[in-house]
């Protein structure tokens, strides 16, 4: 599957699609991007005189590159329309702040995937390298009924 074909699949749309780019996938671990263009909304209210990005969105960013990329890659031909997969629990820490314009690298390595459920390690870092968060991220993923 392309990394390309993985985006298009994705159940988001702008302005809550946190996805730019996928650089890896395999059936261990998948990498993207994403840069955070000052002109979103949330920067108009957080913090004032000092936006940053907040952290329940670095938390979806995560998700959406850790979880929902690589649950798809590893569905392979089994992901279709009727497919979801939802966001279940996240344990993570903030470790640097995530200014407007700065483009982040997450790197998420499965856990396990058994019986619908995907639990990954997940790291974000900054364009210098720099851990800004990680945790672990957990979702299910099941058809519509």
């Amino acid at each position: 599957m392309k990394f390309t074909d993985i985006i298009t699949k994705l159940p988001y749309t702008k302005p809550f699609l946190f996805v730019d780019e996928l650089l890896h996938a395999d059936e261990n671990s998948v990498t993207g991007t994403y840069t955070f263009n000052e002109d979103l909304d949330f920067y108009k209210g957080h913090f004032k005189d000092n936006p940053i990005t907040p952290g329940v969105i670095l938390t979806e960013t995560m998700a959406q590159i850790g979880l929902v990329c690589l649950g798809i890659y590893l569905l392979g031909n089994n992901y279709n329309k009727d497919t979801v997969i939802a966001f279940t629990s996240a344990d993570m820490q903030f470790l640097k702040p995530v200014y407007p314009n700065e483009k982040v690298t997450i790197t998420s390595q499965k856990i396990f995937f058994r019986f619908g459920k995907l639990k990954c390690e997940v790291i974000m870092k900054n364009e210098a390298g720099q851990e800004v968060c990680k945790g672990i991220l957990a979702g299910m993923i099941s058809t519509k009924l």
